[in-house]
């Protein structure tokens, strides 16, 4: 259900970019991908542990206001339902998380160029 949340506005902003823009993010994806999971994996291993998101539901007691037929109100006890988004940390294999940081990093230098070169073509194909 997040991701429909996060998924929507970035929609809605491809529709409003140029068609140069739109190239250049489509072929550019992949990059800025490995790029965010890079500088993750570097926040975890320099804090030493990760960071995880993690949703819980909790009902409150709360009144409600109801109305009779004949127009009168009233207060009753009724629960509600309240969502919420909490960080907590995890702990990691150091070991791993280098280990995954340096695939990562050969990854990245491995798509860079290809990418530089598809930005390139973007931008000769959409020139402003």
């Amino acid at each position: 259900m997040r991701t429909a949340f996060m998924i929507l506005p970035l929609v809605a902003l491809a529709a409003c970019a140029t068609p140069r823009e739109q190239c250049i993010n489509e072929v550019s994806r992949d990059t800025r991908v490995l790029g965010a999971l890079i500088n993750q994996t570097e926040r975890n291993i320099s804090r030493g542990y990760a960071l995880e998101q993690r949703q819980d539901v909790r009902t409150v007691r709360g009144t409600c206001r109801g109305r009779n037929e004949d127009g009168t109100t009233f207060i009753f006890a009724c629960d509600e339902t309240d969502t919420f988004s909490t960080t907590v940390p995890v702990a990691i294999d150091l070991n791993a998380e280098r280990a995954k940081l340096a695939s990562l990093q050969e990854r990245f230098a491995q798509t860079q160029p290809a990418a530089n070169q598809a930005i390139a073509q973007c931008i000769a194909i959409y020139p402003s």
